[in-house]
């Protein structure tokens, strides 16, 4: 596999997700509509709700993001090597130069947040900093930078958002089923029956089914960053070298959190990859191994 072909089929994966993930809440909005009697104004009230939240993680999340990590922005004379290898990869990728934060964990990671380039962080842990080469850090600054050149800070923090919004309006449609909501407002009774039977059948599933999508479009986008990543160095090894270093250093990185987990470059709970196929959906990122392999066969 080339770096060009891994890149296009990454992208193509990952917008059917997206679009299997619009589809999915839709038809999740309209069951709710007609188990409650509301039909398509519930679908309506809904996907403007979506898209107000949407609008507002736009603008937010970086700086929530920022302050769960505990990140501090620093200046070029207090990591001159860094703010040199971001300032090069940011002008090979012919992006603004971003804001370049570290946190203070001992555990190797790094993370990029932002709603598009021109207000995008880089962020490195001391750990990162510490214990990698320079041409390490290299492969992981330049995949972080295709985070931001794709977009995938704002996709994923959009994604992120829809996952919230399903789990509230599961939860919304099972307690409106205690103040009477799901009695009939037209349509025959067993038609109401059967969508009330879908409803809730949808409403203890759906939070696992919107998390399951969310994970495999992390997944997508981490094999599109390390593709991208190797494009902008033109040395996959640095990549594959980092990664490994990375994967190897048992510390957690003791300032991430679950809801910011899938935007580091390998898992920060340091938990093990699984071997199943099942176990393997709930996983924030691909295979390390699997990541290695490919950046090592371009």
């Amino acid at each position: 596999m080339n770096i060009y072909s891994s890149i296009s089929q990454n992208k193509l994966k990952t917008w059917l997700i997206i679009a299997l993930f619009v589809v999915f809440i839709a038809t999740l909005l309209y069951i709710f509509g007609k188990a409650s009697g509301y039909g398509l104004s519930y679908l309506g009230f809904g996907l403007i709700f979506a898209g107000l939240i949407s609008f507002a993680s736009y603008y937010y999340s970086d700086k929530i993001i920022l302050g769960l990590s505990n990140a501090k922005r620093i200046k070029k004379e207090d990591s001159p090597e860094l703010f040199k290898i971001v300032e090069n990869l940011s002008i090979g990728a012919g992006l603004p130069m971003p804001a370049v934060y570290v946190s203070n964990d001992s555990s190797p990671n790094a993370f990029a947040t932002g709603r598009d380039p021109k207000h995008a962080v880089v962020c490195a842990t001391v750990g990162l900093l510490e214990k990698l080469e320079k041409v390490e850090l290299e492969g992981v600054i330049a995949h972080e930078l295709s985070h931001v050149k794709n977009f995938d800070t704002r996709l994923m923090a959009i994604v992120a958002i829809l996952v919230g919004f399903v789990v509230i309006i599961a939860d919304f449609f099972m307690r409106s089923l205690w103040f009477g909501g799901g009695r009939s407002r037209g349509g025959s009774g067993n038609q109401q029956m059967i969508f009330l039977a879908l409803g809730i059948f949808f409403a203890v599933l759906s939070p696992l089914v919107a998390t399951l999508i969310q994970l495999a479009v992390s997944r997508k986008r981490e094999f599109l960053a390390d593709a991208s990543g190797a494009l902008l160095t033109r040395y996959p090894e640095g990549l594959a070298s980092a990664l490994e270093k990375i994967a190897k250093d048992k510390t957690p990185t003791r300032t991430a959190t679950h809801a910011t987990a899938h935007l580091y470059i390998e898992n920060p709970f340091k938990g093990k990859n699984a071997k199943v196929m099942f176990a393997s959906l709930f996983n924030t990122h691909p295979p390390v191994e699997e990541r290695i392999r490919i950046l090592r066969s371009m």
